[in-house]
């Protein structure tokens, strides 16, 4: 006799993405998927009452994005197990999420059968993580990435700077007063020793954040 199925929530802000990996998770055999969610916030109000396996999430969603998502999930259902599966490739998002919590991480490019053995890696007890990332974690470890010294609000405005938004734009996106971001800027630069934008572009694109 089979053993009960895996229940899997999905949490992604595209529609469309969501019932990809619908199809993809109920197509297994030991699993099945038990809840959906748009943003990080429904999932924090629903993963409690849903009680699912393994939770599925992307990182990059608006409001308060996955990370903090992510946090919160764990604050409010410590044994949740969560798989992270973003569009980012770099080991620095990876990073980040494991710190905060997550068992495993995926990125999207990776092939079907990947994000199937990740969820049952992940319910199993164990944690994923997608070789090429595992590669660029281990050689991060031999010396101490600065990066790690940013907060997750400076991490959010350092990429955003990186990729050429001006601190008015942020501000309005992050809903902050762009003072705010003024001194999150001049903090940043502080602790990554940079004197200006093009220099935080250049560190972001040596940490894979941003393509040349």
């Amino acid at each position: 006799m089979p053993g009960p199925r895996i229940g899997v929530m999905l949490v992604d802000d595209h529609a469309v993405v969501r019932m990809g990996f619908r199809l993809l998770v109920d197509g297994a055999p030991d699993m099945r998927v038990v809840a959906e969610a748009a943003s990080g916030e429904d999932a924090v109000r629903s993963v409690a009452e849903a009680q699912p396996d393994v939770v599925v999430m992307d990182i990059s969603m608006p409001g308060i994005g996955g990370l903090e998502a992510l946090r919160r999930i764990l604050a409010r259902v410590p044994e949740a197990r969560v798989l992270v599966l973003s569009a980012h490739e770099d080991a620095m998002h990876a990073r980040r999420t494991l710190k905060a919590g997550a068992a495993g991480y995926l990125t999207k490019r990776s092939a079907a059968e990947a994000l199937i053995e990740a969820i049952r890696q992940v319910h199993q007890g164990g944690s994923f993580l997608e070789p090429q990332i595992a590669q660029q974690l281990a050689a991060q470890q031999v010396t101490p990435e600065p990066l790690d010294t940013l907060s997750e609000k400076e991490f959010k405005v350092f990429i955003a700077l990186a990729s050429g938004q001006s601190v008015q734009d942020i501000a309005e996106v992050m809903s902050l007063s762009p003072s705010t971001v003024g001194t999150h800027l001049y903090n940043i630069k502080q602790k990554l020793g940079a004197a200006n934008s093009a220099e935080l572009a250049l560190i972001a694109m040596r940490a894979g954040l941003l393509t040349p």
